[in-house]
């Protein structure tokens, strides 16, 4: 691994500037969550300098900067192309005092040191800096718990937790997106101050949250989320099931089912959108189930479920478009299809429903479903059947409508009135067409209508005839690569 030429920059700069009283440039430093990613050989997202000098310095060593905030923080531009590198932030060495609402702190002050800097941040692996040459500063053993992969607050896990209540989601967030372990003490504070989940605004709730859920191990996020209290305060509707039997179809309970739905969709690497949905997808079971044991039923969870859904995603404050896509997946989950069963007509209405571009996701969600209930195979073939169908109801059908020309237009050219001739003539132009697309012109079609309208009817019928024919042809072969594309038959 390197420091990129841009960050280096950066600290040199500031080391090499000149100061008042003969003093030898500031001291600089890359700091934080890319000094632990640096060292476990991850690039880093983001490279933040930490410095003594103050704002109004920096903005003097930078002239292309720019300082809109409290925090004592400068964006400074390096003129790179590449985007993760063309702005860094710049923060100048602080302390915070009391953080009266569990998330901002009341005041924030320059430090003069680096290791008071050090000694505010969240956990051991955030609380390193590194120098330009990789000299690494590390008072609170960051690196031994990076080798021994786990998460440890800075000091006292309460104070820290008392001071900023998001940082007991982010523990659980670094310890799933990095495979760690949360430290034994810094579990127990988080169990303890849970409740504090509760000051935090839904907005920074919902980005860990995702962050969570977007994660290789996103399932074991979820369960630990459950396991130390949290959940209860971001989706409490999922521990509703928690312990609440299904029936002969599935060998997991509701909970776990949605747990191995998620974890399905994390192998997968599929996007937000569905790892929601596979999550949410039963979340209404409880509140409707009506039974027990094998024949237990669950009659509209998929109804009683898109409501509970568009609660949930409206409480986390996400966007019209999130909330209304999952809420979708959710609703129409349940759909059912067995082949020789179920029309053209039903898998049309259902691609209306969803839409044809949440159709992919849509049964991605369902082979979450599938997995969740412990079947061994995510795609069967009335799956793969369906998705032929939904292709097929997709494409635009053969017609006379894919002309650049329509009966009027030929009305209008041929100056003659409504009858049979206009639909020969329109199947004749689209045999045309189909054998070569590039014909599909409106001048072409024109100039071909008048000659075609100067034959008998008799001829022109049987012209017609023949198109219908290899129009028949092209159906049947297109409806032959369709399947062959979904290995059906």
């Amino acid at each position: 691994m390197v420091i990129p030429k841009e960050v280096k920059s950066i600290i040199e700069r500031l080391q090499k500037s000149s100061l008042p009283a003969g003093r030898q440039g500031f001291e600089a430093y890359i700091v934080g969550g890319c000094v632990r990613d640096f060292l476990l050989g991850r690039e880093p997202k983001d490279w933040d300098v930490t410095t003594n000098a103050k704002p109004e310095e920096i903005q003097k060593v930078f002239p292309d900067s720019f300082y809109e905030n409290k925090f004592l923080t400068v964006t400074a531009r390096t003129g790179s192309k590449k985007t993760e590198l063309s702005e860094i932030e710049i923060t100048t060495y602080r302390l915070e005092a009391e953080y009266s609402d569990k998330r901002h702190p009341d005041q924030v002050k320059y430090a003069t040191k680096l290791e008071d800097d050090l000694s505010r941040r969240d956990f051991t692996v955030n609380a390193m800096a590194m120098d330009g040459k990789k000299k690494v500063i590390d008072i609170y053993e960051g690196q031994k718990d990076l080798e021994k992969k786990i998460i440890r607050t800075v000091g006292n896990p309460e104070e820290r937790f008392n001071e900023d209540a998001l940082r007991m989601l982010r523990a659980v967030r670094f310890a799933t997106t990095l495979g760690f372990e949360i430290e034994v003490k810094t579990k127990e504070a988080i169990k303890k101050n849970s409740i504090w989940l509760e000051a935090i605004s839904q907005e920074r709730i919902r980005d860990e949250f995702v962050k969570i859920i977007m994660s290789e191990k996103a399932a074991d996020g979820v369960e630990l989320l459950r396991e130390l209290g949290l959940l209860k305060y971001i989706v409490p509707e999922l521990l509703e099931n928690y312990g609440v039997s299904q029936n002969k179809h599935h060998i997991y309970d509701c909970y776990m089912h949605a747990i191995k739905a998620l974890e399905f969709t994390a192998k997968k690497n599929l996007n937000m959108y569905v790892r929601l949905a596979a999550l949410l997808h039963d979340i209404a079971k409880p509140r409707v189930k009506a039974g027990s044991g094998n024949d237990a039923t669950f009659y509209n969870h998929e109804i009683v479920g898109a409501k509970v859904t568009f609660q949930i995603l409206n409480r986390l404050k996400f966007s019209k478009k999130e909330v209304e896509k999952i809420t979708k997946l959710v609703r129409y989950h349940l759909f059912y299809y067995n082949v020789d069963e179920v029309g053209e007509s039903s898998v049309r209405r259902l691609v209306r429903n969803m839409g044809p571009e949440n159709m992919e996701e849509l049964l991605q969600v369902r082979q979450a479903d599938r997995i969740g209930s412990g079947v061994p195979k995510a795609e069967p073939y009335k799956l793969r059947h369906l998705k032929y169908l939904i292709d097929k109801v997709s494409q635009d059908p053969i017609s006379a409508k894919m002309l650049k020309i329509n009966g009027n237009d030929l009305m209008s050219v041929l100056k003659i009135k409504p009858g049979p001739k206009i639909g020969q003539i329109l199947d004749i132009l689209l045999g045309y067409v189909l054998d070569d697309p590039k014909k599909n012109t409106k001048e072409f079609l024109e100039g071909e209508a008048l000659k075609l309208s100067e034959m008998t009817d008799f001829d022109l019928q049987k012209l017609s005839e023949k198109s219908q024919e290899e129009k028949s042809e092209v159906v049947v072969k297109q409806d032959k690569m369709t399947k062959q594309k979904y290995w059906v038959s």
